[in-house]
């Protein structure tokens, strides 16, 4: 298989204009006001909104199938790092995943990156502690790099997701160009951007003290299609749970599911893609309620956002909680 080399350049340049606090922290704050202006209009019919038991039923298979799609996500992470020429040990993948997933929601979106890729470089361990993921440690800039495509992986398989909704504006037909992003000559230089602006945030932050050692040039097999895969499979799930809330609120018949899974695909792109939301808070639900408001009503349309981001919280916090048992079991075990 042919194999593509990733470039590293040593300096990218950077914009001439920035915000005050960043632009991520804008549109935070921008989508913080959209969605107070909503609850405040929308208020009093908010309140006359309440669930049957069949609703909470609903509400509570979302919570499993959300649970569900994080072992999916886990295991597309692992399936990642193989295609990367890595030899992960998938249990222990899985398990850190989890574990750290939780971290998303922390102030800076970066926690659960970080728990990663300190993981990915921890050397072998001894008798008594948890293994590594890996067989063999990571450098810097590699575990940079397997730690960061997996989100790039999970926008891609979601912008794939989007033309199920129709022309959309053009939309449909826009979204899906994503996949030419995974090509090796986009994905590499790509790649580079993210794995150097985001070693230079950490840096500046003090979360991190790159080693040394020089590394050689990391190399890319082709296209990412089993991880894409797991990933598209992974938004699939993610989207089932979201489905559930809409049977629980009884909106069903308000759109297509074709237009409800392009709408999701689109806000859960933009709440993953907006740096320093934590979990896509805010971003998520704000991109939901102007991609569908046109269409279905604000009062309950809201209450559906709110009670999806409930039911994958509730998700994460079982997951890493399962991980973190494992882990003190295994330890125990060792």
């Amino acid at each position: 298989m042919k194999r593509f080399p990733l470039q590293r350049f040593s300096s990218l340049p950077r914009p001439a204009l920035q915000l005050p606090g960043g632009a991520g922290l804008w549109v935070i704050l921008a989508s913080a006001g959209f969605l107070l202006a909503a609850f405040a209009a929308n208020a009093r019919q908010l309140l006359q909104l309440s669930l049957d038991a069949q609703g909470w039923c609903w509400l509570l298979l979302g919570v499993g199938v959300s649970l569900l799609s994080l072992v999916v996500n886990g295991a597309a992470w692992a399936m990642a790092l193989g295609w990367l020429g890595h030899q992960p040990r998938w249990a222990v993948v899985l398990q850190l995943f989890l574990a750290s997933n939780l971290r998303k929601y922390l102030p800076g979106g970066v926690w659960h990156l970080l728990a990663r890729l300190q993981a990915l470089r921890a050397p072998a361990a001894g008798a008594g502690v948890q293994p590594a993921p890996l067989t063999h440690p990571l450098a810097t800039a590699p575990a940079l790099v397997a730690v960061l495509l997996d989100p790039v992986l999970m926008a891609v398989a979601a912008l794939a997701l989007v033309p199920f909704g129709g022309w959309q504006a053009g939309f449909g037909l826009l979204a899906p160009l994503a996949l030419l992003l995974l090509l090796p000559r986009w994905l590499n230089p790509l790649l580079v951007a993210l794995e150097r602006r985001r070693e230079r945030q950490l840096r500046q932050r003090g979360l991190l003290v790159a080693d040394d050692a020089p590394v050689p040039p990391l190399q890319l097999p082709g296209y990412p299609w089993p991880p894409l895969l797991l990933e598209l499979a992974f938004v699939l799930l993610r989207f089932l749970g979201f489905a559930c809330c809409v049977q629980a609120f009884d909106l069903a018949y308000a759109l297509s599911w074709g237009s409800w899974l392009a709408g999701f695909a689109l806000a859960w792109t933009a709440g993953l893609v907006v740096p320093g939301a934590p979990g896509g808070l805010g971003v998520f639900e704000a991109v939901l309620l102007l991609r569908l408001s046109v269409a279905v009503p604000e009062a309950p349309l809201l209450a559906l956002a709110i009670s999806y981001r409930l039911i994958t919280a509730l998700a994460d916090l079982l997951a890493a909680g399962t991980a973190q048992v494992d882990a003190i079991r295994n330890r125990h075990y060792c």
